[in-house]
């Protein structure tokens, strides 16, 4: 019988159901970083099915033949053609990843254009800061974010250095330094790519949604190691009003601030070391699965 179907109804379960159960967890809150590997998990799956699934559709067996062939007469359109099934299937199981590739490669080469031209903007009017490990640029508005990539920087408004104390504009450094360690802008533009790619998708639009702000929850826990839990509180408090981060950069402040505040001052819960075992080695495996259903143990 032909996988196909079991593919695309495992693709379908993938990319409905599984959005469903992250969002109505409360652990991926209390482990942002597992939790971020979960999304991607789930989206390297569901791709492998989609393009499994039409790899399988271009060879149908009898069954999957059978079926096509009854539809076709019974809609008076006359038998598929098996060649042309063949084709289109080939050219989208190649598509898929081909995609997945040239989307990510835009994505990151767009953020690497914009991050260059702020970079010659900050040489011009930026004020380098050894104390601070931090460019100043003047703004008003208390802000900070970093510049990731090969020449990394991160930079604080003049607004930030004189509303903040020494020790919260370090801890916000210490924010934007993970991001930086992280490669977290890479992360971002692989879960760009795969919401742009799969739009209308549930699990793409809110892995594009989650995957961010998940890699802030997992920036502040790198922060709250070095620092006070109240220093990055009271940082983060004074610049939830900073706008958008510029293209390409990765901002402490923005929109996400206050969920992120609320989930730092919540009672301190920590996920399970056994539930954090389960869970990695699901993801490790999930994007083997679709392997397992379009060539089951046994089959030949």
């Amino acid at each position: 019988m032909n996988a196909a179907p079991a593919l695309l109804g495992y693709a379908a379960a993938v990319g409905v159901l599984a959005p469903r159960v992250m969002l109505r967890s409360g652990w991926p809150h209390r482990a942002p970083v597992l939790a971020a590997a979960v999304w991607f998990a789930l989206a390297v799956s569901f791709s492998v099915c989609v393009a499994l699934g039409a790899l399988h559709l271009a060879t149908p067996g009898a069954h999957l033949h059978g079926i096509l062939y009854s539809c076709g007469v019974a809609l008076g359109v006359g038998p598929p053609d098996v060649g042309a099934v063949r084709r289109l299937g080939v050219v989208v199981s190649v598509a898929v990843p081909a995609a997945q590739v040239a989307a990510f490669t835009y994505h990151v080469l767009r953020a690497r254009a914009a991050r260059t031209r702020h970079r010659e903007i900050l040489d011009k009017v930026g004020r380098p800061s050894t104390r601070l490990g931090a460019t100043v640029l003047d703004h008003a508005t208390p802000a900070a974010y970093c510049l990731p990539g090969r020449r990394s920087r991160i930079v604080v408004s003049s607004g930030a250095v004189e509303l903040l104390s020494d020790a919260e504009i370090a801890a916000v450094v210490a924010h934007e330094r993970v991001h930086i360690a992280g490669r977290h802008h890479l992360l971002l533009a692989a879960a760009r790519s795969f919401a742009g790619l799969f739009r209308g998708v549930p699990l793409a639009r809110h892995a594009g949604q989650q995957i961010p702000l998940l890699l802030e929850m997992a920036a502040d826990d790198g922060a709250l190691h070095v620092h006070p839990q109240r220093t990055l509180v009271t940082a983060m408090f004074e610049m939830a009003s900073a706008g958008a981060a510029p293209k390409g950069a990765l901002s402490a402040g923005g929109r996400t601030v206050h969920i992120r505040l609320r989930r730092i001052l919540a009672p301190a819960r920590r996920t399970h070391p056994a539930f954090r075992a389960t869970v990695a080695g699901a993801a490790a495996l999930m994007p083997l699965l679709p392997l397992l259903v379009a060539c089951p143990p046994g089959l030949y």
